[in-house]
């Protein structure tokens, strides 16, 4: 069975981003192709998309690393979020669907229970699923997908600490969708605007850890290599 290169290409991601492969870490086709049970073409293909997403660069020589951002680099990440998180939400407004309304009330509706009842646990990944969901609603496939490579960047560069007052936080979700919903595009713009500022020094950089062997969470296909 042939896997496609885009279920390899997020195998490969998600190590990336958790840390699975550290930064610096030479991406062989063999090595690859032998830890996710697939063949050396979709892992090929794989590494040329990670490549032009800044994930992996390759070295003349040396072949494919996984890439060693700067911390300049990692500053400018937040700048963009600033930057096109608040126009995603402002296209939302105008664009988005009943079902996405739906789906963002939902999740808004989550969010204040548990951040109600001090059950923060799962806050993180709802409020991952409100920013994606917010940017699928933009209506627009590039900055849906810029939006994306830019959430798992931050992943990969940053660590986030909880909200100090998450009832607040997903007030600030609720006014966003509320925006979305009258489409207002200028008040869905600004309360973005506001709420990515507050969250921007909850982002601590994580510091890369050298000569650390990690286990891999998944495998693209647990039968053996593919054709």
């Amino acid at each position: 069975m042939r896997i496609p290169a885009h279920s390899v290409c997020t195998a490969i991601r998600d190590d990336i981003v958790s840390g699975v492969l550290e930064r610096g870490t030479r991406l062989t086709e063999d090595r690859l192709a032998r830890r996710y049970g697939v063949s050396r073409v979709p892992v090929r293909e794989a590494l040329r998309t990670l490549e032009s997403e800044g994930f992996v660069v390759s070295r003349r020589h040396a072949g494919a690393h996984v890439a060693e951002p700067t911390e300049q680099e990692a500053a400018d990440l937040l700048d963009m979020r600033s930057l096109l998180e608040p126009l995603g939400a402002a296209r939302a407004a105008q664009r988005r669907t009943e079902a996405h309304l739906k789906v963002l009330r939902g999740l808004v509706r989550l969010g204040q229970e548990r951040a109600g009842r001090g059950r923060g646990e799962d806050l993180a990944s709802l409020g991952g699923w409100f920013h994606e969901t917010l940017a699928q609603a933009s209506g627009s496939p590039p900055l849906t997908a810029l939006l994306t490579q830019l959430r798992h960047k931050i992943d990969w560069m940053y660590a986030v600490e909880p909200a100090v007052r998450p009832v607040e936080a997903w007030a600030e979700h609720g006014a966003i969708v509320d925006a979305v919903a009258r489409g207002d595009a200028e008040r869905a713009r600004a309360l973005t605007a506001l709420h990515v500022e507050r969250a921007a020094p909850l982002h601590r950089l994580k510091r890369p850890e050298r000569a650390r062997v990690r286990v891999s969470q998944h495998a693209v296909n647990s039968a053996g290599p593919g054709n």
